[in-house]
């Protein structure tokens, strides 16, 4: 059931921030989400407003919760998307699944609603528009990016890549060797402008993407030299050897993270299978 009129006053509005493209963020910002999970609101750029009667494709409803899902739902929602599995994408599927009884479509069964899953490079056509679905698999092995087509594009990156910051691999889930590809695959994409889960937006893809895959690959050489100081190789070598050489006063709270993305570093290097 739709939010009523009355309610509705009091939901969250989302920004236009592109001819077609609205974005609302979730109230769940952490150290993980930074500011929020954002959900976009893909509709005809034709079209010179968002309104309830405006027919939008959905990416990620984002978390469970009940006024950033309530304001979607008042929207035309013909197609929700996922980016990935992690809670504060999928987590409001199911509601949102409810109030609007939009199809749902994700690369893992378990996340559709009502449809497939996902082809990859495969192009959806609703609400008067087209995405194209990217496989990018690394931060999870289910990882997608979408393209949202037409005389101006625009890439919405999941978590694959961030507006601010790092994203973390969660190994051995999502592999480094997985991670490179994907971002080599985006660089190898027009640029355009980028759309993340988390974070600022991007006026352009290709210099952020670089920077990513610079960043990468300069940690690896961190991972090295530490693995040289200590004389550690093979088997025996462990993310707890080397996280404050690579990660020198890093927070404690993004410990976990740090470590799972050493393990896969430590992985790629073949030493920890």
């Amino acid at each position: 059931m739709l939010p009523t009129l009355v309610a509705m006053a009091h939901l969250p509005l989302p920004t236009i921030i592109a001819p077609g493209v609205g974005l609302l963020r979730a109230e769940n910002p952490s150290e993980m989400t930074l500011d929020g999970t954002n959900s976009y609101l893909l509709f005809d750029p034709a079209c010179t407003e968002l309104t309830a009667r405006t027919p939008a494709v959905l990416i990620d409803p984002g978390p469970d919760l009940q006024a950033h899902l309530h304001a979607l739902a008042a929207f035309d929602i013909q197609l929700v998307l996922i980016t990935h599995r992690h809670a504060d994408h999928t987590g409001g599927i199911d509601t949102l699944h409810r109030l609007t009884g939009a199809p749902v479509r994700a690369r893992l069964e378990e996340h559709c609603r009502e449809a497939e899953i996902f082809e990859d490079l495969e192009v959806i056509e609703a609400a008067g528009i087209e995405v194209q679905v990217v496989f990018t698999p690394g931060h999870t092995s289910d990882s997608v990016c979408f393209i949202r087509r037409g005389e101006t594009s625009h890439l919405f990156t999941g978590d694959t890549v961030l507006g601010r910051g790092t994203t973390i691999l969660e190994h051995p889930d999502g592999t480094l060797a997985d991670y490179l590809a994907s971002l080599q695959r985006l660089l190898a994409m027009p640029d355009m402008a980028l759309h993340p889960a988390h974070g600022e937006q991007h006026e352009v893809s290709h210099p952020l993407l670089q920077t990513y895959l610079t960043h990468r690959e300069s940690r690896l050489d961190q991972v090295r030299a530490a693995l040289d100081k200590l004389g550690k190789a093979g088997a025996d070598v462990q993310p707890a050897h080397l996280l404050e050489l690579v990660y020198p006063g890093l927070d404690a709270r993004l410990a976990g993270a740090a470590s799972r993305s050493l393990e896969a570093q430590l992985h790629y290097l073949g030493l920890n299978p």
